[in-house]
């Protein structure tokens, strides 16, 4: 018995250890799989769904730094792009990919109409309602809300980028990047430009609170001309010690819209803005908006940037609400919506300006006929020629009134008789010149180009659609301030001044009555003395300057808001009484 017994242990004993080694080598056959999927570097990325489900950061084994790697190139597709170029650069926590979040929308109802066929002359029966949900004192439990959703604890605040994409099935039509909440350094920045800059569809990059650098801001300004859609730029909340804020806003830039809120931006970098904005010798063409709010902007740098709107005639919304303006940078600000003197620089630029409006062909070639004539070709040469055109031309008449003598038999005109043709001819352009003036250039050099037209799509080209010239993209209704009419007035020029500007935000700051009269002013001369001015612009549209040191109910306020009235497109006028009507 005791034999057996010893047996029967032994066996048991072996078939523990064969289970043992089989899940052992189970482990181990996971753990290899798992690790060939993170070293494999043609494995396909991981949806974006896969992040929403972990709303967490990856963690990768990093790329063995001994092993060389080919150059990646990007392919649009945000998501695999980024997650490769992270793992490539050996990070080991790779913020996930996820959609930006949406409230949710309603369902729309089902009809509860029956489908027609198989259940035709079916009753249709109505489903039982769902039973209230008891809590455990055995009052009714309201379900929960579906306005939000509920996440482990911190896991909100955990580094994610959020995307916004026209069409949720093709991950390479992201439109909208958000970025919250963590830092940028050098590595992501330039992580990030790599992918960017192939994205076609992208249009708005929104970055806030992402401690950025002078050199992350750098980096970026030199990817945005690559980003050829982007319209929008938002960097609120990112203290910058450099203050290089005008390095987004060069004449390569295409950004329309930027927002620099609560930047701790000074009077250093509202000066580098302003000259980025305009100077005497150009100008920004594409920022549409400006946004400074929360900043620590005074009157010196609010001059800087009034200096910089005297050129400028693209920005129409300017935001200085919230910092340190007062009534020196209200007065320089009025004065530029106003109307305001040259200075010599610009009185320099301006005699430029006409002078080459006046002169086009000052900076062309000669012709080649002046070529031919020139001074600095031999005398013997210059007349050979001459006489060389002279032999052929006589030649060429007499053979001309030998054909035709023979042909028909008439003589050849006389030369009075042709003397006399051309003579007339010369009179009857000579008076069309006089009485048609531009109109009759403008005519020839329209069917000049008609005709060239013409004979280009003859010959080779025959039977070809014509393909169409392309056109010039410039805006020819734009005037240079500079060279707009000017008033001579004490011994200066003076210049209307802005009106492209018609969004104006100067509340929560310094301002007093003196710098409020001056903004006053500027309005009234914008709605009544430079309606005839050449250069367009509606003027100021919209202007807060409400929590300042004059009060709401100041006669000044009242007079900005009877001129602001009529402006608001909801306006409507009161009715007339019929005694006014009468009287008009």
């Amino acid at each position: 018995m005791s034999k057996a017994k010893g047996s029967f242990f032994n066996v048991a004993n072996k078939i523990k250890m064969g289970k043992k080694v089989e899940k052992s080598l189970k482990g181990e056959k996971n753990q290899s799989a798992v690790s060939q999927d993170e070293e494999d570097p043609n494995k396909t990325p991981v949806p974006i769904e896969s992040f929403h489900k972990e709303a967490s950061i990856r963690f990768l084994t990093p790329v063995d730094p001994s092993r060389p790697l080919e150059p990646y190139s990007c392919t649009g597709n945000f998501q695999a792009d980024f997650t490769e170029l992270c793992r490539r650069n050996a990070m080991v926590a790779i913020p996930p990919v996820i959609h930006r979040a949406r409230p949710p929308t309603q369902a729309a109802p089902e009809s509860s109409k029956p489908e027609k066929g198989k259940d035709k002359g079916k009753s249709a029966v109505p489903e039982p309602e769902p039973e209230p949900e008891v809590d455990p004192e055995g009052e009714n439990a309201e379900p929960p809300p579906k306005t939000y959703v509920i996440k482990d604890k911190f896991e909100y605040f955990k580094p994610a980028i959020q995307v916004e994409m026209e069409n949720y099935d093709k991950p390479e039509t992201v439109t909208e990047i958000y970025i919250r909440g963590w830092k940028i350094d050098d590595i992501m920045m330039n992580t990030l430009k790599q992918c960017w800059s192939v994205m076609e569809k992208l249009h708005t990059i929104n970055l806030w609170n992402t401690g950025l650098t002078g050199e992350t801001v750098s980096i970026m300004a030199s990817t945005l001309p690559s980003i050829v859609n982007l319209r929008t730029l938002i960097l609120d909340g990112n203290a910058v010690k450099e203050e290089n804020w005008h390095e987004l806003i060069t004449d390569e830039s295409p950004v329309q819209n930027l927002s620099l809120r609560h930047c701790g931006i000074t009077d250093k970098g509202a000066k580098s803005i302003g000259e980025a904005l305009g100077t005497v010798k150009r100008s920004n063409n594409k920022l549409v908006t400006l946004n400074l709010a929360g900043n620590q902007i005074s009157d010196q740098g609010t001059i800087d940037i009034a200096n910089g709107l005297r050129m400028n005639r693209t920005l129409m919304s300017l935001s200085l609400s919230s910092n340190q303006v007062g009534d020196k940078g209200a007065i320089k600000l009025g004065e530029v919506l106003s109307r305001f003197p040259l200075t010599h620089e610009e009185v320099v630029e301006r005699r430029k300006q006409k002078s080459s409006l006046g002169s086009p062909d000052r900076n062309k070639s000669p012709p080649p006929s002046r070529r031919a004539d020139s001074k600095d070709r031999p005398g013997s040469v210059r007349s050979s020629s001459q006489h060389d055109k002279t032999d052929r031309n006589k030649q060429k008449q007499s053979a001309k009134t030998k054909k035709d003598a023979g042909k028909g038999g008439k003589e050849a005109p006389k030369e009075e008789d042709k003397h006399d043709k051309t003579k007339g001819k010369k009179d009857d352009k000579a008076a069309a010149k006089k009485e048609g003036g531009t109109s009759s250039r403008k005519a020839s050099l329209v069917a000049d180009t008609k005709n060239a037209a013409k004979g280009k799509t003859k010959g080779k080209d025959k039977g070809k659609p014509s393909q169409a010239e392309p056109e010039d993209m410039g805006d020819s209704s734009f005037i240079n301030p500079l060279t707009d009419e000017a008033d001579f007035i004490d011994g200066q020029l003076w210049v209307p001044g802005n009106r492209a500007l018609i969004n104006l935000n100067l509340s929560r700051n310094q301002i007093g009555e003196h710098g409020m009269a001056a903004i006053l002013k500027a309005m009234q001369y914008q709605t009544t003395l430079a309606m005839g001015s050449k250069s367009g612009g509606t003027g100021l549209m919209r202007i807060c300057v409400f929590k300042n040191k004059i009060s709401s109910d100041h006669d000044i306020v009242r007079k900005m808001n009877e001129i602001m009235l009529p402006k608001d497109p909801f306006y409507k006028p009161p009715p007339q009484t019929p005694e006014v009507e009468s009287t008009s």
